[in-house]
């Protein structure tokens, strides 16, 4: 599909896959008109689009869409970084905490694996969560969590049972927000308990007749959200803004 790169000089077009990610697009942009990819950042209705993310992560996206670029000054590397991934981030048990040094590529299957090292906690009852959402992929990088310096990694231990060290359900107070194709762009607030899934928000919404009959995917802090997992899995907090746009996610993208 075409998109239009609007800058505070000009603006231009540009040629993007759906599977295409972010950086690729910033690549693009840095060998036609020059601009370096660390000095970018792409927005579109005020959502920055992530380095790691494919196109198809974001579905306002669309044929003709203005993605807005912002130069931003490239700071010189500090003199005494010698290792500018590497990072110290605490770790948080019920009851103690540890402090360690990690890099941004470290995977979280390393994350665990260095955690048991220091500590003796079997890493199989590792569940490592960070600002509300389960880490709960080993293969992915941790900057892909968004963890970044002096973060905070909490560990739930899991039993042969169940895990009693899981946080409890927390009811949140939401706002749903629909997209300008639905009820004119309507703010609907909800209660729900921080366990149910995506498809149970919703199912509350069809059943309330707050939306009509038809396929709807919903979107949090930029990410398409899974119908099957809850609103904790996706780092869903008090107060925080769901957007619900129809269409369904296929192996193509967004339809």
């Amino acid at each position: 599909m075409r998109i239009v790169i609007i800058s505070r000089t000009n603006h231009f077009f540009i040629d993007v896959g759906a599977q295409e990610k972010v950086v690729e697009i910033k690549r693009k942009i840095e060998q036609i008109h020059g601009v370096p990819m660390a000095s970018q950042i792409l927005t579109v209705s005020g959502w920055e689009l992530l380095d790691a993310l494919d196109m198809e992560d974001y579905p306002i996206v669309t044929e003709g869409t203005k993605v807005y670029l912002t130069i931003k000054p490239v700071e010189p590397p500090h003199p005494n970084n010698n290792h500018p991934n590497k990072m110290q981030i605490t770790v948080k048990f019920s009851a103690r905490q540890i402090n360690m040094e990690v890099d941004q590529t470290d995977t979280v299957r390393s994350l665990k694996e260095k955690i048991h090292i220091i500590d003796s906690t079997p890493i199989k009852r590792m569940t490592l969560y960070f600002s509300g959402r389960e880490m709960d992929e080993d293969f992915r990088n941790l900057n892909e969590y968004g963890i970044h310096e002096s973060a905070e990694i909490i560990v739930f231990l899991k039993t042969m049972n169940r895990s009693r060290d899981e946080p409890p359900t927390r009811k949140l107070s939401l706002v749903v927000q629909t997209s300008s194709s639905l009820l004119n762009a309507a703010t609907i607030p909800l209660e729900m308990r921080d366990s149910s899934t995506v498809n149970d928000l919703k199912q509350l919404l069809l059943a309330r007749k707050i939306l009509p009959v038809d396929d709807y995917l919903f979107i949090h802090r930029q990410r398409i959200m899974r119908d099957s997992c809850s609103l904790r899995w996706h780092g869903v907090e008090n107060g925080d803004c769901l957007y619900v746009f129809k269409g369904t996610v296929s192996r193509s993208g967004y339809a």
